[in-house]
């Protein structure tokens, strides 16, 4: 009897740790790219919070514009490849053989967009996120939403 109270206090403490941790995602490594968040230059690095009522974009600890998750209306994300040829310009200086093998090397940056209609209030933004945290940002945005996110390397786009 006594191992079953035990399991039971267990349970009763982790379990509202465990709901609250998963209402409050937040991700640090996010870079503003563009959209219509006011008093933000591309390239300012945010903070952003994702919750089952709305997601947060947070700037020094003030909050920029909060969505709620229901006006929502696309999420896509995409990367963005190319060769690091300045860096191997660079390592060739020191040695050609690692500035050679160098130029052969690809970095990837991963961006982030949603769009949204609050009421008539229309708005979007785009953002760049770690190689380590994409995947739960979108996974974060398409769950609160209920929006599935667009690859936008497989739209087809024509200007």
């Amino acid at each position: 009897m006594k191992l079953q109270s035990c399991i039971s206090l267990i349970l009763c403490v982790s379990l509202p740790c465990v709901t609250l941790a998963a209402e409050n995602n937040s991700f640090q490594n996010i870079t503003y790219d563009g959209g219509s968040l006011p008093n933000v230059k591309p390239g300012n690095d945010l903070r952003l919070y994702i919750n089952s009522t709305n997601v947060r974009f947070v700037k020094n600890k003030s909050d920029i514009t909060v969505v709620p998750s229901s006006a929502i209306t696309e999420i896509s994300y995409g990367q963005d490849v190319h060769r690091r040829v300045g860096a191997a310009i660079g390592l060739a200086m020191v040695s050609f053989g690692l500035g050679a093998i160098m130029l052969f090397t690809k970095s990837k940056k991963h961006y982030v967009g949603i769009t949204w209609d609050d009421n008539g209030q229309k708005g979007g933004a785009a953002f760049q996120c770690d190689k380590n945290e994409y995947r739960g940002v979108i996974s974060g945005l398409e769950g609160v939403s209920g929006k599935k996110a667009i690859d936008s390397a497989a739209m087809n786009v024509k200007n």
